[in-house]
This record gives C-alpha cells, sequence and structure tokens, in this order.
C-alpha cells in the first residue's frame, strides 16, 4: 500500500499562483484569421465606442440603441449607414488601410473614427 503525502497549503497556493500567472500572460499577436465582425453601438447620443481598431476585410455593424434616429457617415461622404431608427443595424466593411473619421448626418456633434490596419 502506498501513502500518498500531503501537499502543504502553501506549496499548493504557490502551484495555484503559478498556474494563474500562465493563464493571465498576454499572448503574442494573432495571425488574423479572415474577417470579423466588430459590434459598435450608437447610444446616449454617442458612438460606443468612438474609436475602433479594425483589420482590412473586416465589417463593423453599429447597431442603434437610442429613440432618435442615427446614422454612421464618412466624414468624406465614402459610405453611409443610412437612417437608423431605434434597434436598427447596418454593417460596413472596410477594406483599404487607413483612418476613417465618421459623424451622425442627424448631428454631426457625434463622432467617432476607425482605423483599419492591413489584414
Amino acid at each position: 500500500m502506498q501513502f500518498v503525502t500531503p501537499i502543504p497549503r502553501r506549496r499548493l497556493m504557490q502551484i495555484s499562483a503559478a498556474g494563474l500567472a500562465l493563464v493571465l500572460l498576454p499572448r503574442g499577436a494573432r495571425a488574423h484569421s479572415g474577417p470579423h465582425r466588430i459590434d459598435a453601438g450608437i447610444e446616449g447620443f454617442a458612438f460606443v465606442p468612438n474609436r475602433l481598431t479594425v483589420k482590412a476585410g473586416d465589417s463593423v455593424v453599429w447597431t442603434n440603441h437610442d429613440v432618435a434616429p442615427h446614422t454612421a457617415t464618412a466624414a468624406d461622404g465614402s459610405w453611409d449607414t443610412g437612417r437608423l431608427r431605434k434597434g436598427e443595424s447596418a454593417e460596413i466593411e472596410f477594406a483599404t488601410p487607413g483612418t476613417y473619421a465618421f459623424v451622425c448626418a442627424f448631428h454631426p456633434n457625434m463622432k467617432g473614427e476607425i482605423t483599419v490596419e492591413p489584414a
């Protein structure tokens, strides 16, 4: 018959802490595994978030959570979600790297920016 020596509590805590540290360590950059859909909201007369960073080929889906209608419209007019009523969504794909400012066509004080990085 074999006896198992119990692990002292202190040693068990050290082992647990080391394991947790490994799980929480930042991982290296992962390859972009194809296009992604990024959710963004419109609420409280603001874009949430108002700054996004995506990879080329990704799409951003804006959903209006306000009672008032809104848009997400490129400052240069190159893209537009169209009018979004409460609960409605629209998706815009970003293929070309760059930085794109956008506003709400109805409420120009609502502003945001998307940075598109190479895939």
